[in-house]
């Protein structure tokens, strides 16, 4: 019912797969409103709704050959940071980001923007896990920061998502603009966790969720720029997501600790 109940509020496309020979008279019942088909053809109805894999389905204006390459995106530069930004323990409206700390990730061009959704509508049928990504491309924040939305964080008629970070390590509890393209995948989150779960869960991927949000970007072609070979660290082919990490590190480490020496009366 709760998958119903989702269908109706988000208007996704559902393929119920029963491995009997006829539906349950519960399953008979709860379809008595909905409009669906029957088939005996789950490749048909795998095809139906999932369409050609995203390798094989350029877009309408994007050169043929190009659907399956990288896309390098630095506002994924975070995703996977050391950061740990505490949630707010009593309600919190936060201001409008002011981005003091770090710059803002470059706004997507429109034909970027296109294949980025078009991606991610094609990697993954999970809602949180898509829309934490597509948070990520306008946030440039990392999972921790992205764990800390609420489905009421998420403001619909302001189009903005609040982050929190209790502690200030990064941009403090701030509230970001959320594109058009974006806002698709937060409202299908943001239905999905109310139903689920609740307003006190986790609207995006949680920080245990870390795999599968990786897998998610990885299946949809994302990543985020890449070391040069002489300095990586993984295999040839493998994407390196905290790399930007690493470079802090190193350079932080590089910096010579200065020695004081007390003056003498």
């Amino acid at each position: 019912m709760r998958l119903l109940q989702l269908q109706t509020l988000t208007g996704i496309h559902l393929t119920l797969v029963c491995h009997r020979p006829h539906l349950p008279a519960a399953l008979h019942q709860a379809l008595r409103t909905a409009d669906y088909s029957v088939t005996a053809d789950f490749e048909a109805a795998r095809r139906h709704y999932s369409g050609t894999p995203v390798t094989e389905l350029p877009l309408a204006d994007e050169p043929a050959g190009t659907a399956g390459r990288w896309l390098t995106l630095p506002a994924l530069d975070r995703l996977v940071s050391y950061d740990s930004p505490r949630l707010c323990s009593i309600p919190c409206t936060p201001p409008q980001i002011a981005w003091r700390h770090r710059p803002p990730p470059v706004p997507l061009t429109a034909p970027t923007t296109q294949q980025v959704a078009h991606r991610l509508h094609v990697a993954t049928a999970h809602p949180r896990l898509a829309a934490a990504v597509a948070a990520a491309l306008f946030t440039g924040a990392s999972l921790q920061q992205l764990a800390t939305a609420r489905p009421h964080d998420y403001d619909t008629a302001a189009a903005t998502l609040a982050l929190h970070d209790r502690a200030r390590y990064t941009d403090g509890c701030a509230a970001y603009p959320v594109p058009p393209w974006a806002g698709v995948f937060l409202r299908a989150a943001a239905c999905f966790t109310r139903l689920v779960s609740g307003e006190d869960q986790e609207l995006l991927a949680a920080p245990g969720d870390r795999g599968l949000l990786l897998h998610v970007a990885e299946a949809a072609r994302l990543r985020p720029p890449q070391p040069s070979a002489a300095r990586r660290k993984a295999p040839i082919g493998r994407v390196e997501w905290d790399w930007r990490e690493r470079q802090e590190a190193e350079r932080y480490e590089a910096v010579p600790t200065s020695r004081v020496r007390p003056s003498r009366r």
